[in-house]
């Protein structure tokens, strides 16, 4: 079964068909740098590591101190860790390896 999200549109599927399309960690870098702010790809990469904390069962306070994240954005990824699409779930097992291997 197909995910649908609701804000699912041509636009989006475009999107979808772009990071579909990558190749390498060279074109991630590229299509990032031409398609996000660098605010925006540092809070991305924050929440991402936030839920990869969280998947080890970091506490707040230590996520906060180690990622500069906000409780605020921590309590967001938290809920969407335990109650979102498993979006964060599916990555980050994928993933895995490299993220223990990165520490």
């Amino acid at each position: 079964m197909t995910y649908n999200p609701n804000w699912r549109d041509e636009h989006s599927n475009l999107l979808v068909k772009a990071l579909l399309s990558l190749e390498n960690e060279d074109d991630a870098y590229r299509l990032l740098d031409d398609l996000c702010t660098v605010a925006e790809i540092q809070a991305m990469a924050q929440r991402l590591e936030v839920a990869n904390l969280l998947t080890q069962n970091i506490t707040y306070n230590a996520i906060a101190g180690q990622t500069g994240a906000s409780t605020a954005t921590i309590s967001r990824v938290k809920r969407c860790v335990n109650y979102g699409a498993d979006g964060y779930k599916r990555v980050l097992s994928r993933i895995s390896g490299e993220c223990k291997n990165e520490k």
